[in-house]
């Protein structure tokens, strides 16, 4: 948006001089994220940028760190490529076996939250719900209970009941702290839902599920998406409850980088970063565009 015409030579003045402290703030916070991209291209096995790198010299670039994503663990990775060499890295590359059970678990605890989480949303949006705000409370604790507490509290729970180092304790527990993002988003769906359409869908013989699928959900679609997103990301990115949950066959993606860092330094962990940003961006823009298109639909914007 330009300057008013009518502004000032101080107003002028602060309009430039906030959005220059704006793009600072950014930059600031976004640095860290754009440093690891060009590193993770560094042809040698440094954390930091070479003399070549600094003089923009085309030797000191290379993808050697994201074909060591395929090929760490592999039992002949100098072998030709092939369909021996695909399976090889398919069934013995660590990285590529954290990614299967990233996307694995995070798929399914996704599922799970959502499901969970609009049916929670669904019913704490009920004007005669008794202590809604308790319930609220509770269903939103895992956002605000310290994340170490929580994972040691799963894992002697599911140390118990037999749940730990398998799929189905770490899908569990990553549901459990995806739920509160899914309350949150379609909770704040809802607050605009006009419940007379519902009660119209009712009253005109529509069985109850009719009512939820053909009326109900088609409102709360970009609610729910979003918080599945959220669900999916703070799936993919939890490393503290894997700790505690995992075996090696359970590890994840930020679980094989912390052992990376402790275990063996390597700029395969940059690589890897790197794709993890891109995901990220990419769902940003998905939430983003979602976004917008709920406020078209609830007529907050001009379509």
């Amino acid at each position: 948006m330009a300057v008013p015409s009518y502004a000032g030579p101080f107003e002028r003045i602060w309009y430039y001089t906030f959005r220059f402290i704006c793009g600072v703030i950014l930059l600031f916070l976004i640095l860290p994220v754009l440093i690891i991209i060009p590193l993770s291209f560094n042809v040698e096995p440094y954390f930091s940028f070479t003399s070549g790198m600094l003089h923009l010299d085309p030797h000191a670039y290379s993808l050697r760190w994201y074909a060591d994503i395929v090929q760490n663990g592999m039992v002949e990775p100098e072998a030709p490529f092939g369909w021996d060499y695909l399976k090889d890295s398919w069934n013995n590359a660590q990285w590529l076996h954290s990614m299967r059970n990233s996307f694995f678990i995070g798929i399914c605890a996704t599922l799970i939250a959502t499901t969970l989480g609009t049916l929670a949303a669904l019913g704490l949006s009920q004007s005669n719900i008794p202590y809604r705000g308790v319930l609220m409370g509770l269903l939103i604790s895992p956002m605000i209970v310290p994340l170490i507490i929580t994972a040691a509290g799963m894992y002697f729970f599911y140390s118990g009941v037999g749940l730990a180092q398998t799929y189905t304790g770490i899908i569990l527990a990553h549901a459990a702290l995806g739920v509160p993002f899914v309350v949150i988003t379609v909770t704040a769906t809802l607050v605009g839902f006009d419940q007379s359409l519902a009660r119209a869908g009712s009253s005109l013989g529509a069985p109850p599920q009719t009512v939820f699928f053909k009326v109900i959900m088609p409102l709360i679609t970009p609610g729910m998406i979003s918080g599945a997103l959220f669900a999916f990301i703070t799936s993919f990115d939890e490393v503290v409850a894997v700790l505690f949950l995992s075996g090696f066959e359970q590890r994840t993606i930020p679980r094989q980088m912390w052992a990376g860092i402790r275990e063996q330094i390597s700029p395969t962990i940059l690589a890897v970063a790197t794709i993890l940003v891109m995901i990220s961006i990419a769902l940003l823009t998905v939430l983003e565009l979602l976004r917008r298109r709920s406020e078209r639909i609830r007529g907050l914007s001009p379509a």
